[in-house]
């Protein structure tokens, strides 16, 4: 409680932070893996018409591209464009969950070390207003305690910003790549429907 009251707002986002990158990267872990010889599965599935098998495959199988796939088995007899849209409207709802409380991360990565340097700024607005009530000769121990004061928020709204925002960047990097993964699996599923076995 060095830092004045700019540690209780400082201490409650490292909390939310930790949670939410934690709470994220295991979705996202969870989200990344997707079960080896799936994509083989159902292509085979699919050219040798056991569609409902395909479906069973996708409703047992708990990813995005798995539910894409499924969405899309669901409107097979339908025109390509129909299935093609289907799968791009569950791919939207897949990657907005993929990318929940992101922009709190990141709300939190640029407002930690500005809320630590308004607790700079009010910690130096105390310690003048110390100095100028001061009778005769001002000592040290009044003057640095208040720089110490502010200075302490200062730092610790950067220890809070800096892993927050490395924390914001890669987890982006994690979903730029699960959604790289859905669009190739999205676009194998929508070749296989126009090959010719169909």
């Amino acid at each position: 409680m060095a830092g004045g009251w700019a540690m209780i707002p400082l201490a409650l986002l490292s909390l939310a932070a930790v949670y939410i990158f934690m709470e994220r990267y295991l979705t996202l872990k969870k989200a990344a893996q997707n079960p080896s010889g799936f994509n083989d599965r159902i292509k085979s599935m699919v050219l040798s018409g056991d569609i409902n098998g395909a479906k069973m495959l996708c409703a047992q199988t708990n990813t995005p591209i798995s539910r894409m796939i499924g969405k899309g088995l669901t409107r097979i007899g339908n025109p390509l464009k129909n299935i093609e849209t289907a799968i791009e409207n569950v791919g939207k709802i897949e990657i907005s969950r993929l990318e929940r409380n992101l922009a709190a991360l990141a709300t939190i990565a640029g407002a930690a070390p500005m809320l630590g340097f308004l607790g700079t700024v009010t910690g130096m607005i105390e310690a003048f207003i110390a100095i100028a009530q001061a009778e005769g000769t001002i000592s040290p121990k009044l003057l640095s305690s208040g720089i110490y004061q502010a200075m302490v928020t200062t730092a610790v709204g950067l220890i809070i910003g800096l892993p927050a925002y490395v924390g914001y960047n890669y987890l982006v990097s994690k979903i730029d790549s699960i959604v790289h993964s859905m669009e190739y699996s999205s676009i194998e599923f929508l070749d296989l429907l126009q090959e010719p076995q169909l």
